[in-house]
């Protein structure tokens, strides 16, 4: 009995030594498997002090804390300094900020990715799907009250026979969806609550039109594409908390208005943007930027726009690769914006490539500078071999290597067949080359076979050296083969700078 008192004792005092910030734990390696045991059910955050990331997701990671405690939850919320516990970071393959996993019954091997937004009730939502049923189950009008106040987007499967194939394929759908809590019920009183007379799906919003009545026939995919097409705004404002479901539904068409808020027109922009965007739902998301606020700069950079060019619309397409539209009129009317998504819907737009003018003294230094007017001129000729450094004037990985890169400039400076250039590439674009990263370094070796090369060898004078005297051999592969860290989306143009000179080498457009 004494040895039991003893045990319990320990085990008290060692779950209390955990501490916690704003209902967040705070975890290190020495209480890492300890917060596993005590909390079967661990969302954990890996961040840094610095990121800009982190720093937005912070209150509203420990308003979900606060929240899943007040209920009761085992679910508990942790975080890391990933800076100062590296090991913990390296066993589960930290490569950014924030990273964030969730971790079941107290295991530790192959926690699952979190995939879903950044509010609290994101967050929540996401967990209660990971720990509970897929829908829970309205016994009571209350109970569907409930939900749909307590939500942003919820949707209720009204079903008379709970195990009709009708209600197993919405069971399926829901278990489908991260990000949205999803309920089910049998009873007339809810049934009769919400003027619902026969089985159905209604999906209950806190904007736009309140709510939306499925009215096809009932599976798990046609029910994710009526979900997908109304679970966002018509029109959704791009910031720290809205990317993650800008970026990470199904729709990767989206057409960009930049405007600022303060602006006296703003509304009437808006109003414009907004009708035009209800003939291309579930094809085109239709997203606003504050092009006054700071944090918004680099993406206006990444589109070519400066703030006295705004308003201004812009069209981006992310199935492949990045791909940039530009509409032909700068007035922006719903007239002209449905002309522009029309002609982009039906394959008729040509992709907008910024390109800068050629500058009078582009080669006069040893390192030639390119843009996108000159760029198939130097960099194909093939009786050259070119090199060439794809750079942000931003990016603390360029600003590395810039001495080192004129360092090989002046060496082959006088080489009748050796170009040593670099380019912008947040000013000028080119259609043969895609540039995910900064730096992004491409060797064009001479000759008609005009094989890309991409150099991922050391960005020291002696590697670059090696590199284009074995002819691109020692410390190239194939464009394409190379390892680095890829960008899906817009997401990841707002990069603070602190956040990108922590990058394993790249900084990520």
């Amino acid at each position: 009995m004494l040895k039991f008192v003893l045990l319990c004792t320990l085990v008290a005092v060692s779950r209390a030594d955990i501490p916690e910030e704003d209902d967040v734990l705070v975890l290190n390696k020495s209480n890492f498997e300890e917060a596993l045991k005590a909390h079967p059910n661990l969302l954990v955050e890996f961040y840094a002090p610095w990121c800009g990331h982190c720093k937005a997701l912070a209150p509203e990671y420990a308003k979900a804390a606060g929240m899943l405690k007040a209920e009761g939850s085992d679910i508990r919320l942790a975080k890391v300094d990933a800076t100062e516990e590296n090991d913990l970071a390296q066993e589960y393959g930290v490569r950014g900020y924030p990273t964030i996993k969730f971790f079941k019954g107290g295991e530790k091997e192959s926690p699952k990715e979190y995939s879903a937004g950044r509010q609290a009730d994101d967050i929540v939502n996401w967990l209660k799907k990971r720990t509970g049923p897929a829908a829970a189950t309205l016994t009571e009008v209350t109970q569907a009250k409930s939900l749909i106040a307590d939500n942003e987007v919820a949707v209720i499967g009204f079903f008379k026979d709970a195990e009709s194939d009708g209600a197993k394929a919405f069971i399926k759908a829901a278990e489908a969806v991260d990000d949205i809590p999803f309920g089910i019920t049998s009873d007339s009183a809810v049934f009769s609550e919400f003027e619902v007379s026969k089985d159905g799906v209604v999906l209950f919003k806190k904007f736009d039109e309140g709510r939306n009545t499925f009215d096809g026939e009932i599976s798990k995919e046609s029910l994710l594409t009526f979900i997908k097409a109304n679970q966002l705004p018509l029109v959704i404002e791009f910031t720290e908390q809205t990317a993650p479901k800008i970026f990470g539904g199904d729709i990767k068409s989206h057409i960009l208005l930049f405007v600022p808020k303060a602006s006296k027109d703003f509304q009437d922009k808006m109003d414009q943007f907004k009708k035009a965007a209800e003939g291309f739902k579930g094809q085109i998301l239709f997203i606003f930027i504050d092009s006054d606020i700071d944090d918004n700069q680099r993406i206006l950079e990444f589109f070519g726009l400066k703030k006295e060019e705004c308003p201004a619309i812009r069209l981006i397409t992310l199935e492949d690769e990045m791909t940039k539209y530009k509409p032909e009129s700068s007035d922006i009317t719903a007239e002209n914006i449905i002309s522009f998504c029309t002609a982009f819907t039906q394959g008729k737009l040509k992709p907008h490539l910024m390109s800068q003018d050629v500058p009078d003294d582009w080669d006069k230094n040893p390192v030639k500078v390119l843009v996108g007017k000159n760029f198939e001129e130097v960099v194909f000729d093939p009786t050259k071999n070119v090199f060439v450094e794809f750079y942000a004037p931003w990016c603390g990985h360029c600003k590395q290597l810039a001495p080192i890169w004129d360092q090989l400039g002046e060496k082959y400076k006088n080489s009748a067949d050796v170009i040593v250039a670099k380019m912008d590439s947040t000013a000028n674009e080119i259609e043969a080359v895609k540039v995910h990263s900064f730096p992004t370094l491409k060797f064009f070796p001479a000759g008609d076979d005009r094989k890309v090369i991409d150099y991922n060898g050391e960005r020291t004078l002696d590697g670059f050296t090696k590199f284009l005297e074995s002819g691109g051999k020692e410390g190239g592969a194939p464009a394409g083969e190379e390892e680095d860290d890829e960008v899906d989306d817009l997401e990841d143009v707002d990069v603070d700078e602190d956040d990108a000179d922590s990058d394993e080498g790249h900084d990520e457009l």
